[in-house]
């Protein structure tokens, strides 16, 4: 057993979420003898060259920081030993950990995984629950192999998935959450006190493509509507409309039986048909409706690719720009 006091400590991380967990374990008085981060990489309209969030608070407490651009070889392994570590502390890095790396702290390596393992194993586990319509999910403190999100867990707590909950809002809750996980698990760490995971109920969240984000209108609105929450954050969900691309960042399913007049001053004229996936139907300050294979989708943000390309809602967007949104027009994919 062993205090956190006890533990010589790295970390490696690179966004938001990670950035979150390094914070506190600086606030826990962590001996954190260095910070692993991915390379600056070109951000932003300019394209500068942006530190991570997690390099951005390592330097703001003066701690040593590594940026290789791959951990393969015996040089990263090296390196790395010459920190003499305890414990690696890893959290969304994005980079793969090689046998030698995982094999070089005295204690091993830690994962903070946000899912409850093993359901949603793997690169994108937080869009993935809400794209399922997972009514909840959690995060899990592992114990790192060379399989994939397959090592022995320390401890998990679960978070409800509250419906209408987007990626960047999980994110956050899950990054806390995981922060209080860690703390507890180092606390009072016993490096032979994990559980096997069981391969039943595993599933894996394949890295977000491009591909996820086209939207197929004949779909139920209730899988539309998670699909755009999941992605609002990180690579968002978009349709064309009459040749300009559009973002959806946030919406809400409706019901089939729903009245769409009982809720929209502006209404397209029902016709002897049900209208076609993809219509726009009504639209308000409040939201934009949009008919889909079963029920309807309310939209509430939305982001042009045009003046600053800054999400909206969609009041300002119906303010500002009418003409792509009129009644009537119908949503490609």
């Amino acid at each position: 057993m062993y205090s956190l006091s006890e533990l010589r400590i790295g970390f490696a991380g690179t966004p938001e979420f990670a950035a979150t967990i390094l914070d506190a374990l600086i606030g826990a008085r962590a001996e954190i003898a260095v910070v692993y981060s991915q390379p600056d990489r070109a951000a932003g309209r300019g394209r500068r060259l942006t530190a991570s969030p997690v390099k951005q608070l390592a330097q703001s407490h003066g701690l040593t920081i590594e940026q290789p651009p791959r951990l393969q070889g015996a040089a990263a392994a090296e390196k790395l030993a010459s920190y003499e570590l305890d414990l690696l502390v890893v959290a969304a890095y994005g980079l793969i950990l090689p046998q030698a790396v995982l094999d070089t702290p005295r204690l091993g390596c830690l994962n903070v995984h946000a899912s409850l393992l093993p359901r949603w194993r793997g690169a994108a586990p937080i869009e993935r629950a809400i794209m399922a319509g997972d009514s909840r999910t959690g995060v899990c403190i592992m114990q790192m192999e060379a399989g994939l999100d397959t090592g022995g867990v320390y401890a998990g707590i679960s978070v409800d998935i509250a419906q209408g909950s987007t990626g960047k809002e999980l994110h956050e809750a899950l990054a806390v959450t995981g922060a209080q996980a860690l703390l507890g698990v180092l606390s009072d760490f016993d490096p032979a006190a994990c559980t096997p995971q069981d391969e039943v109920g595993a599933t894996y969240a394949d890295k977000l493509q491009l591909a996820d984000t086209a939207i197929d209108w004949s779909r139920p609105a209730d899988a539309i509507a998670n699909q755009i929450n999941a992605l609002n954050d990180r690579l968002p969900a978009r349709t064309e409309i009459d040749g300009e691309l559009v973002n959806l960042l946030h919406a809400h399913a409706q019901d089939a039986n729903a009245e769409v007049a009982a809720t929209y001053t502006d209404v397209l004229p029902q016709t002897a048909k049900p209208h076609a996936p993809g219509t726009l139907v009504a639209r308000n300050k409040k939201g934009l409706a949009i008919a889909c294979g079963e029920g309807w989708l309310r939209v509430r943000e939305v982001q042009l690719r045009r003046g600053k390309a800054r999400p909206m809602p969609i009041a300002a967007a119906l303010n500002g720009y009418p003409e792509i949104f009129r009644l009537g027009r119908c949503c490609a994919p």
